[in-house]
């Protein structure tokens, strides 16, 4: 099932007697476990119906003996097993799962990690619980999500904000889900998202941003590589370091494959580089024109050394003043 089929079951009433809901995206996995703890019971069956455990304090016999338990005027019990990947006896909970009761929800959020299917264990989930795998987004499905979850909070969000939350936020659902809600809390209901709306609240600058500074490289806009990088490095909370290097790196990445890509049409190089739109295609094709394949290399390979210098790996640990002018001088003089 999708996130949207178990959120939709879920508000039907249509139980499994147990869910494990496990992966790399924590979102999903947060988002169904508040749902089901907030919306299966009502207020006063929780106090005698409903238990929260964690992985690290739990046992597999407690967690069994709490689902084992008839529910005390209620129709059914609520167990929520959460941090599950750091319960060492897990894989002792075969039993439960081969037979569990069907009276109880149990719900177990196993995060960061995948389960091994292999294992007595998942072969018994397999038979009797709703088994939901909660993926990360690639970069090109995250302004998808993000117009389809501000649509869910009754809003809608413009092009170039949206491009700029990609930029700076990254794919880390639950981070780019808390900045949107903070966005919308004086937004009227279906209000737009703007960039200024973007820089009055979070602090990202709509005129000195990574996006912006990506296209200032791509046209070889050496006066503005330098204004945006002294931008931010006097404005180090709202542009970190590492964010910058590794959305640098990631745009010279695309460039290098655009350099490389023969006569491949805008949809083929849409679909390597990862994007939304064919649309930002010519973007990276000015990139790829202005610059030699060496050129390219040379940068990522600066970059690296400017991320081991940002962290003091290996490198003399460098204020991120000194590092953008590094950066700002090779990439001004290629």
């Amino acid at each position: 099932m999708t996130f949207k089929q178990l959120q939709t079951a879920i508000k039907k009433k249509e139980y499994a007697p147990i869910y494990f809901l496990h992966g790399q995206e924590s979102y999903y996995i947060d988002a169904l476990i508040n749902q089901l703890e907030n919306e299966v019971l009502s207020d006063g069956e929780k106090a005698f119906n409903q238990s929260i455990i964690y992985g690290k304090q739990a046992d597999f016999k407690q967690v069994v003996d709490m689902a084992r338990q008839f529910p005390m005027m209620a129709e059914r019990r609520v167990v929520i097993l959460k941090e599950a990947q750091e319960m060492r006896t897990i894989a002792q909970l075969e039993s439960y799962a081969a037979n569990p009761s069907p009276q109880t929800i149990l719900a177990i959020a196993y995060k960061h990690k995948k389960l091994d299917k292999r294992t007595k264990f998942a072969k018994s989930l397999a038979k009797h619980a709703t088994i939901f795998e909660s993926k990360k987004l690639y970069d090109n499905q995250l302004p998808e999500w993000i117009r389809g979850r501000v649509a869910d909070l009754g809003f809608t969000i413009k092009p170039d904000a949206n491009r700029l939350l990609c930029e700076y936020l990254g794919t880390d659902l639950s981070k780019v889900n808390n900045e949107l809600e903070k966005l919308i809390i004086n937004l009227h209901k279906g209000n737009a998202i703007t960039s200024a709306l973007i820089q009055d609240q979070i602090g990202i600058s709509k005129d000195f941003n990574v996006f912006e500074l990506q296209k200032a490289i791509g046209h070889k806009n050496g006066p503005k590589v330098v204004q945006i990088l002294n931008y931010f490095s006097e404005n180090p909370k709202a542009n970190p370091i590492q964010l910058v290097i590794s959305n640098l790196y990631n745009y010279l990445s695309k460039l290098l494959i655009t350099k490389t890509a023969g006569a491949k049409s805008d949809e083929q190089l849409k679909f390597d580089l990862r994007l939304s739109s064919a649309f930002f295609v010519k973007d990276y094709r000015v990139g790829a024109k202005n610059y030699s394949l060496n050129s390219i290399k040379f940068m990522l390979q600066k970059l690296r050394i400017a991320d081991l210098q940002s962290k003091g790996v290996g490198f003399r640990n460098l204020k991120p003043t000194n590092i953008y002018k590094e950066l700002g001088a090779i990439i001004t003089n290629l």
